[in-house]
């Protein structure tokens, strides 16, 4: 049986990923402008996110799958730079949400390492 935060890692990544398959034009509006094909990396970093929120459920693939997860963090973490950079493209979102997203990507990275990747 997964330990529960295994399973908060799972629903939330899980969730994330079928998000950007439903509201795809939210996502691409935080791909920074200099990355090509914004629509495409919100429907490939949505399928990432669900593959390694199902990956960690399984004790066999847990390990890759947070890795995985680990990875995306970091290559999602310039659209957190862009919208922190750009505030007023994102004017419903409060500034200070903006910047405070930038140290929990770390949390988050730190959460999947100490949840799936540890041997």
């Amino acid at each position: 049986m997964p330990s529960l935060s295994i399973i908060a890692l799972a629903a939330m990544f899980t969730a994330a990923g079928i998000a950007h398959f439903i509201w795809p034009a939210m996502f691409a509006r935080i791909v920074p402008p200099y990355l090509p094909a914004s629509m495409a990396l919100v429907y490939i970093s949505g399928a990432f996110e669900i593959a390694g929120g199902i990956g960690v459920l399984f004790p066999q693939v847990r390990f890759w799958a947070g890795w995985g997860l680990i990875l995306l963090l970091l290559a999602v973490f310039p659209a957190n730079i862009h919208m922190a950079l750009n505030p007023d493209a994102f004017g419903r979102i409060p500034e200070w949400s903006l910047w405070a997203r930038l140290p929990l990507q770390f949390v988050l990275i730190a959460w999947v390492y100490v949840a799936a990747c540890r041997p």
